[in-house]
C-alpha cells in the first residue's frame, strides 16, 4: 500500500523485551519506525485492557489506517481490534481478506459464514482486522537489516 500511496508505516507491538525482535525485523522489512509498549504480565490482559494500552499508544500518531490481526495466538479472542477502532471513534471491518485502497477511501472484501464474501466500501481513517495469507511476506535484505538499526524504536 506504501509503494501505491505513500506515507509512514509504524509498527506497534506490546509484550516483554523479547518483542524487541519481532519488532527489529518489521523496521528491516520496511516500517518507518515502531512502537513497544513494554510489558512482562501482560498474558492475563482482557481484550478491552490490550485495546486500551495499544490505543493509548498510537492515539497521538493520528493514523489513516490501523491494521490488526485478526485473533492473538494466546487467547484468541479476536476483539482486541474491534474494540480499538471504538475507543478510537473509527470505523472498522473485520476478517479482511483483500484490500484496495485510494486515498481517501477503501474497499475491503471481508470473509463470512459458508464461504460466502462481501465487498465493502468505507472511508479513511479506518481499522481492519486482517484474516491471515492476505499479502506475500516481504524479506529483508542485508542492506535493510543494516539500515534497520538507524529506525526510531519509541517505548
Amino acid at each position: 500500500m506504501r509503494e501505491k500511496l505513500g506515507g509512514e508505516v509504524i509498527v506497534c507491538s506490546m509484550g516483554p523485551q523479547r518483542v524487541k525482535s519481532v519488532i527489529k525485523d518489521a523496521l528491516a522489512r520496511g516500517a518507518d519506525r515502531a512502537i513497544h509498549v513494554v510489558g512482562d504480565n501482560l498474558s492475563h490482559l482482557t481484550p478491552y485492557a490490550a485495546a486500551s494500552v495499544l490505543a493509548g499508544a498510537i492515539r497521538d500518531e493520528k493514523p489513516d489506517l490501523i491494521m490488526t490481526g485478526l485473533q492473538s495466538d494466546d487467547y484468541g479472542y479476536g476483539q482486541t481490534g474491534v474494540i480499538m477502532a471504538e475507543l478510537l471513534d473509527l470505523p472498522h471491518a473485520t476478517i479482511v481478506i483483500e484490500l484496495d485502497a485510494a486515498a481517501d477511501k477503501l474497499r475491503v472484501k471481508r470473509e463470512l459464514e459458508s464461504g460466502w464474501y462481501q465487498w465493502y466500501e468505507m472511508p479513511l481513517p479506518a481499522l481492519l482486522t486482517i484474516q491471515s495469507g492476505i499479502s506475500q511476506i516481504r524479506y529483508a535484505t542485508l542492506k535493510e537489516s543494516w539500515r534497520r538499526r538507524r529506525k526510531r524504536l519509541r517505548k
